[in-house]
């Protein structure tokens, strides 16, 4: 598969970059994947993303509302009740996500192995100042 890469420096490409920053960091694949199957509650989401904080959540979660990538409903019951979904926007993102996150999986054994050799031979050649 040949992928051609934007090279210019206009504003466009600058706008695009702060929707990557959005999209791509680790906690809005998780999330973005996790919402792949079905609407989830916040608990639901904070129990299935292992590591995330409740604070980590929330920013994510207002930010990909933000984006129109994720759809917020509140219910007015008590205890309040709200539901996460992906909106038609981002469910156009399920592929490349799904890709990304398969890609670290199938992957991860090779990088830490990698990572391991270069700590070594950083801490090798590291002389204190």
């Amino acid at each position: 598969m040949e992928t051609s890469f934007p090279s210019d420096h206009t504003p466009a490409a600058c706008r695009a970059r702060e929707i990557l920053e959005r999209v791509g960091d680790k906690w809005s694949l998780y999330v973005i994947s996790q919402l792949s199957d079905r609407t989830k509650r916040f608990n639901e989401l904070k129990r299935d993303i292992d590591g995330i904080s409740q604070r980590m959540l929330t920013v994510t979660l207002r930010g990909l509302e933000r984006d129109g990538i994720v759809s917020r409903t509140m219910y007015p019951v008590m205890p309040p009740r709200v539901d996460y979904t992906l909106t038609p926007l981002g469910r156009t993102l399920l592929d490349t996500v799904g890709f990304l996150i398969h890609w670290a999986e199938e992957h991860v054994d090779e990088i830490e192995t990698t990572r391991a050799l270069y700590d070594t031979r950083v801490e090798r050649f590291h002389t204190p100042e």
